[in-house]
């Protein structure tokens, strides 16, 4: 399966973070899942690449041209698409993928997961979509989520192929 990871372009400012993006990274490689993301070298982006690697994992990145001095390219793709604008790069790192995982990370993170959440939710991708809730990390988008829920501008039923997890237990019973 391909399975596209959305997480910050930089570490963090806990291991905690770089821990689980480690995680992650190996538990693709053991399923035989494809890695799908933006094809940085940076911050936990690279990381997650580096350890799909180091494992003999599969990767396709997806990188917008004006990012090319920032992000820098990692340079050990399968795949790479080039790409002209972050639109364009997340429709096609959507069209590429049948699951979508994301982990800490920024407001590029934050914009990328919540499209995701509302294609789900209109059928328009299969999902799932799965937010890695580590220590409470996306608490407040669960709870919003709920508010919008309770408010009458969400049904509870859309949200049923979005998940929030704290554990890599819960991620294997997703994908089981």
């Amino acid at each position: 399966m391909h399975i596209a990871v959305y997480l910050g372009s930089s570490p963090g400012n806990d291991p905690k973070y770089e821990k689980l993006t480690q995680q992650i990274a190996c538990w693709l490689c053991e399923k035989g899942h494809t890695l799908v993301y933006g094809a940085g070298s940076r911050g936990l982006m690279g990381l997650l690449a580096r350890t799909v690697h180091e494992n003999h994992g599969r990767i396709i990145g997806v990188m917008p041209e004006f990012l090319l001095e920032i992000e820098h390219l990692y340079e050990h793709l399968d795949e790479v698409y080039m790409v002209k604008t972050m639109s364009s790069r997340k429709q096609k790192m959507i069209d590429l993928s049948q699951a979508f995982i994301a982990l800490p990370g920024g407001p590029g993170t934050l914009e990328e997961i919540t499209e995701i959440i509302s294609l789900v939710r209109l059928e328009q991708i299969p999902g799932p979509c799965v937010l890695f809730n580590l220590n409470g990390y996306y608490d407040n988008l669960r709870k919003q989520l709920l508010t919008m829920i309770s408010e009458g501008f969400l049904a509870k039923d859309h949200l049923k192929h979005v998940y929030f997890i704290e554990t890599m237990d819960e991620l294997e019973s997703i994908f089981s």
